[in-house]
């Protein structure tokens, strides 16, 4: 008994000398010692989770701090390694036979597991990425043209209604809610139909949803455990912690029951070999469909594969589109001349400010051109690292050899406010676009919105027409006036997965003050 004292004493010293062991290695023996950056983020994950959990997402000024002194390449914690260089992001997000895995601890922030941004090894990436590829192709798309003018008419009777009532728009949300409705109509057959809700334009639960996800963004990649805890959780509980993300649960529960019945049509079809299913066209078919499909082996054909996948399908495609619309709405109609500049433009395909045009038409115009790709610059769709792993091969960076299976990765807010690629970065200037091509420049090689590479999103066809649709449709037909919202309202002071202002929101406020009669 006279010895019970000494055992919290010994576990306490055993802790330390394996911490102090481990510190060792990471600074002295590991194969990233000889890297440069700081010795505290070499040594612990307690300075990125400082910096990224407890202070809300500024880790990446610290990395911009790391380079400022270390140089372009920097170790920024015991595993990753961080390189400024725009050049490198395709040889980081690369294609072809040269094999990237993705780095399992950010792929865990997404909650979702069985799905293409949850799946960690390049080949089993590639194999689920085949299933529905075509599904989002760009001729799978054009077919939607029909439904997304649908969905452009919506929002501009909504927009007559603010004119009428001169109330305050949320463009974040008004796009938010096209773009809710499209990627759900598209992918599961039915939508929320939030374009037709004239009592709380203001409300849109996705958005609201994918937003309060990516706010968890650091927590889930630092407590893993949290993602198993909320997938498990009875729903009432979930909802409970997180009220923002309800709208989220009950989509996930119809997903469920899709993915149930889609399995269960598919194993009834399969038993009755003469009961053939009806072919339809490509454009037709829900996400399940390719999901299920005969070319889809039995292991890949579960309930929480369907789920996951059809739900990132939703996040994907509902909030960084909308957010680019609305960077880019803003700076249209914060400067007059750009408004202008784009709406004589625009007269040259939309005779009328009724007329429609189809995104093929639309993706010639220059101007037009430049506006959405300001948009995607400055709006940066994910600004988190979103590493990339050599599994087999050393990646080589100017005279460094960078060992198999490390993290390397480069956000793309780097790439996007570079000045040596943008000058005046914080700008938004379409002509520089324009300007670049008469150079014969590249410049859209760095627009890094989607990534790059073999895990490029998937989505980005859709996005694409939605955006050249909406501003081409929108700015056509109405004139608008900012309301309490400037540009420092837009600019990223912090990386919750997306770009956020200090009070990590994202909002853009407006008014309608004409409508285009010619």
């Amino acid at each position: 008994m006279e010895y019970i004292f000494l055992y919290p004493l010994i576990a306490a010293a055993l802790l330390l000398f394996f911490g102090l062991r481990i510190i060792f290695y990471r600074l002295y023996a590991h194969p990233l010692s000889s890297f440069p950056g700081p010795k505290l983020a070499a040594a612990t994950f307690l300075y990125e989770f400082y910096y990224d959990v407890i202070r809300n997402g500024m880790y990446i000024w610290e990395i911009e701090r790391m380079h400022e002194k270390y140089g372009p390449i920097v170790r920024i914690n015991p595993r990753e390694l961080h390189i400024k260089d725009p050049y490198y992001y395709e040889d980081i997000h690369a294609s072809g036979a040269r094999k990237r895995n993705r780095d399992p601890q950010y792929a865990v922030a997404y909650g979702a597991p069985y799905s293409l941004v949850g799946t960690i090894q390049h080949d089993h990436h590639r194999l689920r990425r085949t299933f529905i590829q075509n599904y989002f192709s760009k001729r799978s798309v054009s077919n939607l043209t029909p439904y997304i003018w649908e969905k452009v008419d919506q929002l501009i009777q909504r927009f007559e209604r603010a004119y009428k009532e001169s109330s305050v728009l949320h463009l974040q949300l008004d796009f938010g809610a096209l773009t809710a409705d499209v990627i759900t109509q598209y992918c599961y057959g039915w939508n929320y139909g939030y374009l037709n809700d004239t009592k709380n334009a203001t409300r849109v639960d996705l958005v609201d949803a994918v937003s309060g996800l990516m706010l968890m963004f650091h927590i889930n990649r630092f407590l893993p455990f949290l993602v198993t805890i909320f997938r498990t959780a009875p729903p009432g509980v979930v909802r409970f912690l997180q009220p923002r993300m309800g709208d989220l649960f009950d989509v996930k529960a119809r997903l469920r029951e899709q993915s149930i019945a889609a399995l269960k049509d598919k194993k009834s079809e399969d038993k009755d070999e003469t009961n053939k299913k009806d072919e339809k066209s490509e454009e037709s078919n829900s996400i399940f469909d390719a999901l299920v499909g005969e070319n889809v082996p039995a292991e890949e054909k579960t309930v929480d594969r369907l789920v996951d996948e059809a739900a990132l399908l939703l996040g994907a495609g509902t909030e960084t589109t909308a957010r680019s619309l609305a960077v880019s709405m803003f700076h249209v109609i914060n400067n007059k001349e750009i408004g202008r500049k784009l709406r004589e433009e625009l007269k040259t395909v939309l005779e009328k400010p009724t007329s429609k045009a189809s995104w093929t038409d639309l993706e010639q115009l220059s101007y037009l051109t430049g506006v959405v790709n300001e948009g995607l610059r400055l709006s940066h769709g994910m600004t988190a690292r979103l590493s990339r792993i050599s599994p087999i091969d050393p990646m080589l960076y100017k005279d460094w050899v960078i060992p198999a299976g490390t993290p390397v990765s480069q956000s793309n807010y780097f790439v996007h406010m570079d000045p040596t690629l943008f000058p005046e970065p914080e700008k938004f200037d379409p002509d520089r676009w324009t300007r670049a091509a008469d150079k014969g420049e590249h410049l859209s090689r760095f627009i890094v919105s989607f990534t790059k590479g073999s895990k490029q999103c998937l989505g980005m066809n859709l996005a694409y027409a939605e955006i050249y649709m909406t501003l081409a449709h929108i700015v056509r037909r109405f004139e608008f006036t900012p309301h309490e919202t400037t540009p420092e309202d837009l600019a990223v002071r912090r990386s919750m997965g997306v770009g956020v202002s200090m009070d990590c929101k994202f909002d853009v406020k407006a008014k309608v003050v004409g409508i285009v009669e010619e």
